[in-house]
């Protein structure tokens, strides 16, 4: 029989189970250590702690699902209206130092909304990707120093900062920032069977002493200017494929929006142009006269070699003759040029077959398939 409402059991407090959470860190911009194990830092510095499970199986599984939650975090981050009010904050400020009536104040905040609103989401659509790696650092003794870096692909430019940014001002205080057409992406390691790194080996032509100067998989480089170059490490084989998709994309876009790059030179004491069109292909002019030296188009090139300095050799096929024609060029940005080079003509080629790039990805073709 139900117990009375007097009786001492029906006085007993009733429990209930509830999850608790002992600690809870910002995945947003967040960032991921790893080795056997795994930790999650977050922006602000909160850490999970190194986090264990038992088997390796599980412990990839959570590593995979927090990898993606953080990229679309942040991602969700920067859509956020923080941007926006960092600006009209800023705006906020100047606006009350002119001492206006508030009627006044009032017009010119809602324009600035509307400015602003507009200015975020073009800020927002130039936006590729963004998220951690670990930079290797140059001139280290050892190549096992590493150290954080947050990157980012936006607009026409690649940055690299130290920290993330979280306002539109952060933008402007990167470390490095370099133009997308001018640089150049390379796979450099997975984590693959003998037989892979054979075939990775000789499709991106990597000297075998060069990759085994450190132990880490999924590695990757942006060669820049002036023969300069930038090595990073990911945790994962799908960040090292998001990574090399984004490059291509953001730089095919880039090549798109700027439609022609021109660049000053020299041959035999001759100062010249050298100009890149995504429409017309390679076009050298007099500087002083504007008269066009030699003109050819992206598909009649068949060869370059260089001095690794200063000068190119660009080897073209004559369309009427079918003979080779050299053409000898010196640049003070050499690297820049070359790079510049190889990004039109692979967005030329992508933009006639889209699918050309992806059989030609490396990363994604193995990461995927393993």
């Amino acid at each position: 029989a139900p117990s009375s409402p007097s009786s001492p059991i029906a006085n007993e407090p009733k429990y209930e189970k509830r999850w608790l959470d002992t600690l809870s860190v910002p995945l947003p911009m967040a960032r991921i250590s790893r080795s056997n194990a795994f930790e999650v830092l977050a922006l602000d510095g909160v850490s999970t702690g190194i986090l264990q499970y038992s088997t390796a199986q599980e412990s990839a599984d959570w590593l995979r699902a927090l990898s993606a939650n953080i990229n679309d975090l942040t991602l969700q981050n920067l859509c956020s209206s923080k941007y926006f009010h960092s600006l009209s904050a800023d705006e906020d400020g100047k606006q009350m130092l002119f001492s206006l009536r508030t009627v006044m104040i009032t017009i010119l905040r809602v324009m600035c909304m509307i400015l602003h609103g507009r200015f975020f989401k073009d800020f927002i659509l130039q936006v590729i990707h963004m998220g951690w790696v670990n930079e290797r650092l140059q001139g280290a003794d050892s190549p096992q120093l590493y150290k954080f870096k947050f990157l980012a692909l936006k607009g026409s430019s690649f940055y690299i900062f130290s920290t993330p940014p979280v306002s539109t001002l952060d933008w402007n205080r990167a470390e490095k920032t370099y133009n997308l057409c001018e640089v150049l992406f390379k796979v450099h390691k997975l984590w693959l069977n003998d037989d892979c790194w054979l075939q990775a080996n000789l499709y991106l032509g990597i000297h075998q002493d060069y990759e085994l100067e450190d132990q880490r998989p999924y590695c990757f480089s942006v060669v820049v200017g002036r023969g300069k170059s930038h090595y990073f490490n990911v945790e994962l084989g799908n960040d090292l494929a998001v990574w090399e998709k984004s490059f291509q994309r953001a730089i095919f876009l880039e090549v798109q929006r700027t439609g022609s790059k021109t660049y000053t030179c020299s041959w035999q004491g001759e100062s010249l142009c050298f100009t890149l069109d995504f429409a017309l292909g390679f076009t050298c002019f007099d500087t002083k006269t504007k008269n066009v030296l030699w003109r050819f188009k992206f598909s009649q090139l068949k060869g370059s070699s260089d001095d690794g300095k200063t000068r190119v050799k660009l080897l073209f096929q004559n369309t009427e003759t079918k003979q080779i024609e050299t053409k000898e060029l010196e640049f003070q940005d050499l690297t820049a040029v070359l790079n510049c080079i190889h990004s039109f003509i692979a967005a030329k080629v992508a933009s006639v077959d889209p699918l050309f790039i992806d059989s030609q990805s490396f990363a994604r073709k193995y990461t995927y398939s393993n």
